[in-house]
């Protein structure tokens, strides 16, 4: 909407007229949920197949495999003595990771399935919110390995901000799955009442 300036007479924008539409925003959104999508669905075809890194052309990338992220966990956790002491300095969580790797055939594969199931679900765009509380789940186990690790500030947050706005914003509904069961519904669920659509 466009106004006069009562001084000028020059043509003033209001505050609304200079935000982006919802429509736009829900795009914006929608690109961010299936680009988180990608990189848990890579991480986990990584881990599937027990590659590590991908070269196309003089572009080379590295992803975590199943035995890479075992070699994260028992580092961070019990040998880095980057917070005064080997390993973490976060209560209990060396027993959890003790346990997890003497079962790391079990908790691989679990890790495996969770990043592949995340993945895809949110690159389609269905059941978005619940695979991003999923996902974050995970996200934030990690940022809890790297507490005490004095390695990066706030502990990994683009791993798990972009879950967070995700578990909470149905981004599925552009560009996705989650919209389309709405739609057939024939009613608007509203914003958390829809969850985890």
């Amino acid at each position: 909407m466009t106004t006069e300036d009562t001084t000028t007479g020059a043509p003033t924008r209001t505050a609304d007229a200079v935000l982006p539409s919802a429509r736009t925003l829900g795009k914006g959104l929608a690109v961010l949920r299936i680009f988180m999508g990608l990189i848990l669905f890579a991480n986990g075809l990584a881990k599937l197949f027990g590659f590590s890194k991908i070269e196309v052309g003089p572009y080379v990338a590295n992803l975590i495999n199943r035995e890479g992220a075992r070699s994260i966990l028992q580092f961070e956790v019990l040998k880095n003595p980057a917070g005064g002491q080997p390993g973490t300095g976060i209560p209990g969580l060396r027993p959890v990771a003790e346990f997890m790797l003497d079962n790391w055939g079990l908790f691989g594969w679990a890790l495996t399935a969770v990043e592949l199931t995340v993945g895809a679900l949110l690159i389609v765009g269905l059941l978005t919110r619940l695979a991003a509380l999923v996902g974050l789940g995970q996200a934030l186990f990690l940022a809890l390995v790297y507490a005490s690790s004095n390695r990066w500030m706030f502990e990994q947050p683009h791993e798990y901000v972009p879950l967070i706005i995700l578990a909470l914003v149905p981004t599925g509904r552009v560009w996705g799955l989650d919209g389309g069961m709405l739609r057939k519904r024939g009613t608007d669920p509203g914003e958390l009442r829809g969850w985890p659509f």
